[in-house]
């Protein structure tokens, strides 16, 4: 049940840290958006359901994970975890190869740790930091082989729980049967929209892909105690105006009850590579505590780059 709660919280998927500003990475896609002055959206004949349809049934985001086993590229990994002050007590740093030239082969070209990272076991010493290489910087596990099959849950593994987060991320809206949090995560259900205002923007994207920026947000009148009461905060997802691809996600969740308090915020771009949609940029920072383990308060900054399409992948 411990890791239950921390692998919920891990986003997935940075503004108030209990109380006190994280000051981290910055995780907004917005900062690498141009929104447009004046625009006449109701003239592409698009409407709210028609980005609420396409988030909730979209599977290219995720598929353009699984489309980096096509290249070579270079990973970049930034890890940091903070004491209660939000001061670093531990660090990683990953330069890697990964080489998809034949056999897959990962070739690290720098890799540091200083600060407390590991147990004396070896393992991460933050569950959080355990799932987000599980998600991300391990992108060559069965997660990310097509056909793979469905974890069921069963025996002492935790991969249920890891589904859950993948879900979490790459469908937000979904419901995530997990205790204590219910349906809150179906922020797109008829008795959860009561609570959010909905709305789409037009703008450009990395100085020259023009998009439209759909953002659901809390609705600012609501009461002190109804607010406290919902979990996802803020989805901003960024939309390619030509095809309708997922260029790029933002989420923004705060919970707190009698069992845990979290505050996580996490964002993914994407870029394209020839016909592919690959990923280029991860951020996520966020702070989770659970009775009777050390609070985690941890900070992420993955960057993929010089992607180089091998024959025949």
């Amino acid at each position: 049940m411990k890791k239950l709660f921390l692998y919920l919280l891990l986003i997935p998927f940075f503004q108030q840290g209990f109380t006190q500003e994280i000051k981290r990475f910055n995780p907004d896609t917005i900062k690498t958006i141009t929104l447009d002055s004046t625009v006449n959206i109701k003239a592409e004949k698009l409407n709210v359901e028609t980005f609420i349809r396409k988030i909730m049934y979209d599977t290219s985001f995720y598929q353009s994970f699984r489309d980096m086993k096509r290249y070579t590229f270079i990973a970049e990994n930034r890890i940091y975890s903070y004491d209660k002050k939000n001061k670093v007590d531990g660090k990683i740093y990953r330069k890697i190869r990964h080489n998809n030239s034949g056999p897959y082969k990962m070739e690290y070209l720098v890799k540091q740790d200083t600060g407390k990272i590991y147990k004396k076991n070896g393992k991460y010493q933050l569950y959080t930091v355990e799932m987000f290489d599980y998600i991300f910087m391990n992108a060559y596990n069965t997660d990310f082989v097509p056909n793979a099959p469905k974890p069921d849950g069963k025996g002492g593994t935790n991969e249920s729980y890891k589904d859950k987060l993948k879900t979490l991320i790459f469908n937000p809206g979904r419901p995530v049967k997990v205790p204590f949090i219910g349906s809150k995560t179906e922020i797109f259900s008829a008795n959860m929209r009561q609570y959010y205002d909905y709305g789409f923007t037009s703008g450009t994207y990395l100085d020259s892909i023009p998009v439209y920026r759909f953002k659901v947000s809390v609705k600012p009148d609501l009461s002190s105690w109804t607010k406290d009461g919902i979990m996802i905060k803020e989805l901003v997802t960024i939309f390619d105006k030509r095809n309708f691809n997922i260029l790029g996600r933002y989420v923004d969740m705060k919970y707190s009850n009698m069992l845990f308090d979290f505050d996580v915020q996490m964002n993914i771009e994407m870029g394209y590579f020839g016909e592919d949609k690959l990923p280029t940029k991860i951020t996520y920072q966020g702070n989770w505590d659970y009775p009777f383990k050390k609070e985690e308060r941890a900070s992420f900054l993955i960057v993929h780059k010089d992607y180089k399409l091998e024959k025949g992948k």
